[in-house]
């Protein structure tokens, strides 16, 4: 039940968070932080005893909850969790937390509704990554939506309206090709066994035409692509987080960019690893020029906040070549960028908020030699610039490490390119600290420096990444699982193997199931 728990704890806490705004101001604010606290507990005793655990054997999920929901259409209320649930769920309560703290004096008014709306969103997100009903995970997606479309509307920026209708109608068109596919899927697999079911377990390996099979695997390709945002469906993401609150931007940007690539990692290619392995190269090509595209396109920018945005079209590009190698070393790599990219750039966002707080200006060209009145600022300014571009020593440099040397033996060229954005992140990094940073000061526009609140805030994401830079075996290794059990559902590629010669997914060069039989004995890779 606890996963439940993971859902029904935001959702009743941003009931009572509205109520208590419209009581008592200043109180939603703390009913938020205490449901996330509290939520932060129940995740926390769900993760530690699993963090670790390395049995494929046994099955890839650490906790599974059944419930019969409309059994006549054969829907039931199913959540389950491995290590890649966990790992990501441990993302949505960080920045939860991160985004409430960030918005405890930037959100003035209607403060009931804002944190209802935020909690609504992190429940949502948390139903995504653990609904395995395909109509259940429907449901959640679309959840997550509709509170995201309110605080983007309600409380952003100048085009505020005009970014969150872009949002709403990007992600609801490509919502409805999802829906799509889903009940195609359904179609096709109660024909072929007589069984109607939206169940993923069920699903897997569900023979479908080829022609089909393609056209269900676009469907959901799509909705995730959009989400990602994959080039070049893309053109909605700088606008929402130009506009949206600070908080907006932290989740957008930290989390439901994460259901995309987790939609791509769980249902994309587990359920047409034929029609996925087709279109890999076409997959990786679209990766490399969102590496590429995304950092031209960050470091031409004036608006610091537009800038960070782009910069999340980059490094999500990665995620999306790796997923289309489909190898162990590249499906370890996506998941550990996606968790630092979250962390870096959520941080990022978050200064981003705090120096439009003081200079009410988001422009470079109105900022310059910052760093004399706001060391402490232009520190961590820094750190999470660093690893941004990747620096050794932080999560960022492992993930992109592992995914370029995942996608090496799957095509060297498209490998070569991809580093190339590396040296772009190191563009647009540095760019940010020498506009912001240094340079002249315009005498009109003094500021003070993070005070206690904000410098804990993003010391501790920094403690993360450091983290994850120096020891990144521990999320591995509670990955690893998952990421075995999701190769048993391969692609192939014209360069992985020949056409007719069969799939063995290795570990160490020995067969997946045999390998993982002495994966407590040899848990690293």
């Amino acid at each position: 039940m606890i996963l439940a728990w993971l859902i029904a704890i935001p959702v009743t806490g941003g009931m009572l968070a509205w109520l208590a705004g419209r009581r008592y101001p200043g109180a939603a604010r703390w009913a938020a932080l205490a449901t996330l606290l509290l939520e932060l507990a129940c995740g926390l005793s769900l993760i530690i005893p699993a963090a670790g655990r390395l049995d494929p054997i046994a099955g890839p999920f650490l906790a599974d909850l059944r419930a019969p929901w409309i059994p006549s259409f054969g829907i039931q209320f199913h959540l389950a969790a491995d290590g890649l649930s966990l790992v990501l769920i441990a993302l949505t309560l960080v920045l939860g937390l991160v985004a409430v703290v960030c918005s405890w004096n930037e959100i003035s008014h209607r403060q009931g509704f804002f944190f209802f709306n935020l909690l609504w969103v992190i429940a949502g997100i948390i139903g995504v990554f653990t609904a395995l009903d395909l109509f259940l995970f429907y449901f959640f997606w679309e959840l997550m939506m509709v509170p995201m479309f309110f605080l983007i509307a309600m409380w952003g920026h100048e085009n505020r309206i005009y970014a969150a209708i872009k949002f709403f109608l990007f992600t609801q068109a490509s919502g409805l090709l999802m829906l799509a596919a889903i009940v195609g899927l359904y179609v096709v697999h109660g024909r072929a066994t007589g069984t109607y079911t939206f169940d993923y377990p069920q699903l897997i390996g569900t023979a479908v035409a080829p022609g089909t099979a393609m056209w269900l695997m676009l469907g959901f390709l799509v909705a995730f692509a959009v989400k990602l945002p994959a080039f070049p469906v893309h053109s909605w993401l700088p606008d929402a987080h130009t506009e949206a609150p600070t908080a907006g931007s932290i989740i957008l940007a930290g989390l439901l960019l994460k259901t995309g690539a987790y939609g791509m990692l769980r249902f994309v290619v587990p359920l047409f690893p034929d029609a996925a392995g087709a279109f890999a190269p076409a997959g990786m090509v679209l990766g490399v020029i969102a590496i590429l595209y995304g950092a031209l396109l960050a470091f031409s920018q004036t608006d610091l906040k537009r800038l960070v945005a782009y910069t999340s079209i980059s490094h999500m590009g990665f995620v999306m070549l790796a997923v289309f190698a489909w190898n162990e070393l590249a499906l370890q790599g996506a998941v550990l960028q996606m968790i630092c990219h979250g962390i870096s750039t959520g941080a990022l966002f978050a200064i981003v908020g705090m120096l439009q707080e003081r200079l009410h200006t988001r422009d470079l060209r109105r900022m310059g030699g910052l760093w004399d009145s706001m060391p402490r600022m232009g520190g961590m300014t820094l750190v999470f610039a660093l690893a941004a571009l990747g620096l050794p020593g932080l999560g960022n440099f492992v993930g992109e490490f592992l995914i370029l040397f995942g996608v090496y033996p799957v095509s060297p060229a498209l490998t070569i390119i991809a580093a190339l954005g590396l040296v772009s992140a190191s563009i647009y990094a540095l760019w940010i600290m020498q506009k912001a940073f240094h340079g002249n000061r315009p005498k009109e526009r003094p500021a003070h420096d993070l005070n206690g609140r904000e410098s804990a805030t993003l010391a501790f994401l920094a403690i993360i990444l450091l983290w994850l830079g120096l020891y990144p075996q521990p999320v591995l290794q509670t990955t690893r699982t998952a990421a075995l059990h999701l190769l048993l559902n391969p692609i192939s590629t014209p360069i992985e193997r020949p056409a007719g010669a069969p799939y063995i997914p290795s570990v160490k060069g020995k067969p997946v199931m045999a390998a993982a039989s002495q994966g407590d004995r040899d848990a690293s890779h």
